[in-house]
């Protein structure tokens, strides 16, 4: 290959460029270049036949490469860049198989590359000029060969660098296509490239139009990512402000709209972008930038319509603001600031005074460089005051600021600020602050000391005032108090400071007992090196703790919880859980409350030391049954023996021995259980015990034992069936039982006196309540799962839930005592039972009823009573009394813990919420028992008890409004969470049945109780307000979908019965017309009204209500099939009405459809839609044609027609006739 090229060189300049032309580029580049350089020397002819020979070859590939692009595409681009085969194939070779045109003149511009920067300069770069300016001259026309392109653009930028003469000449192509490769190639050396080149930008003209597409990429370049991260890009966009008026403003206008949204690295990119450019630029243009942008960018930041945005604005002036040592920076920053900062601080809007606050507080001190020394104290003293007058300033925010801006102010300038201007201010911070009754203002102030806590010569004045924060470690908000607490351990790291001269010993060891996890923990880090130091010895440090834990017992505890996560060693807490253990046996000169204190601790260090299995041997030595006995001895308390239990369970479970009796007595002090956390963590302690034990039988024996004594109270009161598993075992449980209970009498506090009657059932229930939660928080973990599902006591255990579930919902209305729980539990046995025998594959008769089935109609049976007997009471004005012949026989001894029943409206206040969450409860099971598709049989019956739950609910709100009865705000709470759940499990069950198939029945049921759900959304804003009705439109939202689809399944289910009419099967007018239509039609109605008196009816807007119904229709407005299939519902309601004659409804409903659900879309893609429209118009014509309705009357059908006249007019008559026409 290089003899043939060194043979061609030696013939002839043009026979050299044939031949490599005829060669592979990329293998001959090596062999090309050795001979240009080697073999043309100062005397040889090639010095000035090359150049020329050059130009004309270059000028005729040129002139075919034109032809060749003008036949093949004279008007557009291609889609696509042409691959290289592709353009080998399209060009015409030569025919020795010479390479396409393209690779021709790349080998063209590596020749005169070598040429130009040939290593004895033998060229005149005269010569060699046209060459290259045939190439730049004719860029554009390589945009598809990117190889061409950037070799064409690599020889000018060389030749700019090198300083050629001509160099001038090579800029006006190849810097657009030089500048675009870095900006769509992003990589940091074409920047660079760029940045080298930028001398080149100055000898266009940025006011001629040519320049515009230029000028985009320049603009481009603000918002590049790559550029404004690298050094090189940020000073060439600086070096553009240097090169036009025009594009300055430009370049502002670039910045400007991305202060919203850029992100922080970005905006301070371009505040260091501004403060270059400024430096280079002069006269106007820098008057354009200070005067036209950046006293623009100091107003936005006062009058920036939020925080963010000022201190998106405030990150851009911090270039500026950072370089204020820079000639000039000063003087311009005060002049920008000085005319509107101080006026905007006095201002009435709160937000103006917080945003001139923190431009403030970035710009301080504040000061004119040409005034004097006078005239700079008394500005600074001015800023001082204004800062000190904005702590007492009526908005928080504004005082939050002002208070961190000051400690930060004295951090950075404290040796400059005069003593009594300091004194001033930190006084009134520390005697007014602290007490703010603005959480974060306090929380603000202890930030900022910690701030200021930086410098250290601000240490003497604080060490004074400090102790008075000390309060604020019994602060209301947590946060203040874990500030409070970051503070103390910042103190503790500070020579010459004492955390417990800030906050006194015993006021610290308070909170350690009663504070949150996260604050205990952090003052525990604190006192570990008081109370367990690592440079003490072991003993040492131990009797140190035993001196916490004598000072406080539950404190102790507490540290002992922490002190493992804060460094201490296993070895050492191990020799303390020893030291613990032995105190507590031995217990001498002990209280109940120490014991107490010295048991849960050992269980926390247990819990820690039981992770490390080295250490398990010597824990088990230490809790020998022996021991362990001693143990339960002293445990009085319910607290401490729980600790015991967790103690065992972790370490020593085969030493129990006989603890099984002192286990089952913590367990059976379950009265109260639902409502105490931690009584709940205190019987799951004792649940694994028992299960590491191996006493789960007897354990789960003995729970079933009471709820079958519970379950036969329920049965002697109410007259309940008790079921054959009950009746078979009552005698032997009864007798079991009380066994129980009298060998556990020792730990009780004193033997109550026997209870008898209502007293003895309700005390027995209180119980029952407590096990029910047991079992289903037994039910939660996979071990005691399986041991409850196979049981021999599970039927029995299920029997006894059913009787006390099913007195639970009957009385509800008529005992405050009972609870729903029991339901809860019934339902989550029967859930896992029903699943377990599926697992193991157990196959009954198909014919008969599963768990779940049996449940299901138990449950719902329970329910319709409760709605027969609230109807009964309604009806007759009584006490509603369920549906047993027993419940008239309520006591009305005063004395008694059940209340007299109530007859009238003031049973709403308090009873019928417990019957809402039992319902709930039902709910819930039928939700989750259909979802598992475990009552496959039972899904219609699901759907109409749901609807008619849903109706039940809503009467009792209606019940409310009417009695004009205040709910207590737990009553409201408890009955907020019921109706968000029952909306939930509505939805769900719809979304479920749903996706079960197209059963006309179930879509019918979907439909129906669609429709209840929005009547609930709106009885809830009707009866308890806008501000519930909000909180439960978080509920209703992720549902909107589902309800849209069974709004959808109405149309659907016509369609079926008569495909011809989708509007013939409203007969009955009332049954396609929901209550919340009337209400829809009333809110349009009320839009459409001005001022009338009508509005006065409403004064309920139904904000959230609508909110919804128009996210509905946003959601409709997606899909055009849907939203055909729910209009129809609309408009079939519209239809219902009219015959009904409700034109108010008729009148809404319509407007509604036609304003806001369909606004835009296209009506003729809804097809059922514009059927149906034709007969509701053609009956309203009908309706308005009548001569005995009255003039109000006509005056809304015709609102109506009006309504429908476009819809009418342009797809329904003009398509009518046009195709009379055709015809």
């Amino acid at each position: 290959m290089e003899k043939r090229l060194r043979s061609s060189l030696q013939s002839s300049a043009e026979e050299f460029l044939s031949v490599a032309t005829k060669l592979p580029l990329k293998s001959s580049k090596a062999a090309i270049k050795s001979s240009v350089s080697t073999l043309i020397k100062p005397s040889s002819d090639l010095i000035s036949t090359l150049p020329l020979s050059l130009r004309e070859s270059i000028s005729r590939s040129i002139s075919k490469f034109k032809s060749h692009s003008d036949s093949t595409s004279p008007l557009t681009p291609p889609a696509k860049r042409v691959r290289r085969s592709a353009r080998n194939k399209r060009d015409d070779g030569d025919e020795n198989g010479g390479q396409s045109t393209a690779e021709k003149l790349q080998v063209y511009t590596y020749v005169l590359h070598l040429c130009v920067f040939h290593p004895k300069n033998v060229f005149t770069v005269s010569d060699l000029l046209p060459a290259a300016q045939e190439l730049h001259d004719n860029l554009i026309l390589f945009e598809s060969d990117s190889s061409l392109l950037s070799d064409i653009a690599n020889l000018c930028e060389e030749w700019w660098k090198v300083g050629l003469l001509g160099k001038e000449t090579l800029i006006s192509q190849s810097l657009p296509v030089i500048l675009s490769r870095s900006l769509t190639l992003k990589k940091k050396v074409d920047v660079h490239r760029v940045y080298s080149l930028r001398e080149a930008f100055s000898l266009f003209d940025f006011e001629d139009e040519s320049i515009e597409d230029l000028k985009h990429l320049l603009i481009r370049c603000m918002i590049s990512p790559l550029y404004l991260k690298t050094e090189d890009g940020r000073k060439f966009i600086a070096f553009l402000f240097g090169l036009s008026m025009q594009l300055i403003k430009e370049l502002c206008a670039m910045i400007k709209s991305q202060i919203p949204f850029g992100r922080k690295s970005m905006l301070e990119a371009y505040g260091e972008i501004l403060f270059r450019g400024w430096k280079t630029v002069e006269s106007e243009r820098k008057d354009e930038i200070e005067n036209g942008f950046l006293q623009e960018l100091v107003e936005g930041a006062i009058c920036a319509s939020s925080p963010d945005l000022a201190a998106s604005i405030r990150r851009i002036l911090w270039g500026f603001v950072q370089q204020r040592t820079t000639e000039g920076v000063e003087k311009l920053i005060y002049r920008l600031a000085e005319p509107v900062v101080f006026r905007s601080l006095q201002v009435a809007n709160s937000n103006v005074r917080q945003n001139a606050l923190h431009l403030l507080l970035d710009l301080f001190p504040l000061e004119n460089p040409d005034a004097t020394k006078e005239a700079k104290d008394t500005l600074l003293e001015k800023q001082f005051f204004l800062l000190e007058k904005l702590l007492s300033d009526e908005c928080p925010d504004v005082r939050v600021v002002a208070v961190e801006g000051i400690c930060r102010t004295l951090h950075l300038f404290w040796e400059v600020v005069p003593s009594p201007t300091i004194t001033k201010m930190i006084t009134r911070i520390f005697d007014h602050m602290i007490y703010d009754a603005c959480t974060e203002v306090r929380l603000s102030t202890v930030n900022g000391v910690i701030y200021l806590l930086g410098n250290p010569q601000s240490h003497e004045v604080l060490k004074v005032l400090l102790p008075k924060l000390g309060n604020l470690i019994v602060d209301s908000a947590s946060v203040v108090r874990a500030a409070v607490a970051d503070l103390l351990l910042l103190l503790n790291d500070i020579r010459n400071f004492h955390f417990h001269k800030v906050v006194p010993l015993d006021v610290l060891i308070s909170a350690l007992v009663d504070d949150q996890p996260v604050i205990a923990r952090k003052i525990t880090r604190l006192l570990v090196p008081s109370y367990f130091p690592s440079k003490v010895t072991e003993e040492e440090a131990c009797k140190r703790v035993i001196t916490l834990m004598k000072r406080s017992p539950t404190a102790g505890a507490r540290f002992c919880e922490f002190v493992a996560l804060e460094g201490a060693s296993l070895r050492s807490l191990m020799r303390l859980f020893k030291i613990f253990i032995g105190l507590t046996v031995s217990s001498a000169k002990l209280s109940e409350e120490q014991i107490e204190g010295l048991l849960v601790a050992s269980s926390h260090l247990c819990t820690v030391l039981a992770k490390d299995a080295s250490l398990l041997a010597a824990l088990k030595e230490e809790l020998s049954a022996k021991n362990l006995k001693a143990l339960f001895a002293v445990a009085s308390s319910t607290r401490a023996q729980s600790s015991l239990c967790n103690i065992i369970s972790l370490a020593s479970p085969d030493a129990a021995g006989n603890l099984f009796e002192d286990c089952m007595g913590l367990i059976k002090k379950c009265s109260g259980l639902l409502d105490d956390t931690e009584r709940q963590a205190e019987v799951r302690h004792a649940h694994k015990m028992i299960v590491s034990s191996g006493w789960f039988d007897e354990m789960f024996e003995d729970l079933v034992g009471f709820l079958q004594r519970a379950a036969h109270g329920c049965h002697a009161k109410f007259g309940i069936d008790l079921g054959k598993e009950s009746t078979k075992s009552t005698t032997r449980t009864k007798k079991g039982s009380s066994t129980k209970i009298s060998s556990k009498s020792k730990h009780g506090k004193g033997k109550k006196p026997s209870a008898t009657g209502e007293n003895r059932l309700l005390e027995d229930y209180a119980l029952a309540v407590g096990f029910a939660w047991q079992i289903k928080d037994l039910l939660l973990s996979d071990s005691t799962r399986k041991a409850i599902l196979g049981s021999r006591n599970l039927k029995r255990a299920y029997s006894a839930l059913k009787v006390i579930s099913e007195a639970s919902i009957l009385h509800s209305l008529q005992y405050e005592d009972l609870n729903t729980y029991p339901v809860s539990a019934y339902t989550a046995l029967t859930l896992h039972m029903a699943l377990h025998n599926a697992k193991a594959g157990v196959s009954g008769d198909p014919t008969q009823d599963n768990p779940s089935d049996l449940t299901l109609n138990h449950l719902l049976n329970c329910a319709y009573n409760l709605f027969k007997a609230e109807n009964g009471n309604k009806k007759s004005g009584k006490c509603p009394s369920g549906s047993s012949p027993h419940t008239s026989k309520t006591p009305t001894d005063s004395s008694t813990r059940t209340k007299e029943c109530r007859t009238g409206t003031s049973l709403t206040k308090h009873i019928n919420i417990n019957a809402v969450k039992g319902l709930t409860s039902i709910l819930k099971f039928i939700v989750d028992a259909t979802a598992m598709d475990l009552v496959p049989r039972y899904q219609e019956r699901c759907l109409t008890f749901t609807t008619e739950n849903l109706r039940f609910v809503i009467t009792n709100l209606n019940e409310i409004s009417t009695a004009e009865s205040q709910l207590f705000q737990d009553d409201l709470k408890d009955l907020i969470i019921c109706l968000k759940s029952s909306f939930t499990y509505g939805a769900k069950l719809i979304n479920v049945v749903l996706k079960a198939g197209e059963v006309s029945s179930l879509q019918q049921g979907a439909y129906s109780l669609a429709n209840e759900l929005f009547n609930l959304l709106v009885a809830v804003e009707e009866h308890l307000g806008y501000a519930c009705a909000a909180r439960f439109t978080t509920v209703v939202e992720p549902w909107l979908p589902d309800l849209a689809l069974a709004l959808r399944s109405n149309c659907l289910l016509e369609q079926k019965a008569d495909e011809g009419s989708t509007l013939d099967s409203s007969e009955n007018p009332t049954l396609h017309v929901p209550s919340w239509f009337h209400k829809l039609a009333t809110i349009e109605l009320c839009e459409l009204s001005t001022g009338s008196a009508e509005e006065t009816e409403h004064p309920n807007d139904f904000s959230a209500f609508k909110g919804l119904v128009e996210t509905m229709s946003k959601l409709l407005g997606a899909n055009a099939e849907i939203l055909d299939a729910v209009g129809v519902t609309f408009l079939t309601g519209s239809l219902s009405a009219l015959r009904s004659k409700n034109l108010d409804t008729v009148l809404g409903v319509l407007h509604f459809v036609c304003r806001k659900l369909i606004r835009a879309q296209d009506w003729k893609e809804l097809k059922l839609m514009l059927a149906s429209v034709e007969k509701v118009y053609c009956e309203l014509e009908r309706e308005a044609d009548k001569e005995d309705i009255s003039e109000d009357d006509r005056q809304k059908l015709n609102g109506a027609k009006t309504l429908l006249e476009p819809v009418w007019t342009s797809f329904i008559y003009e398509q009518g006739r046009h195709s009379m026409e055709e015809e």
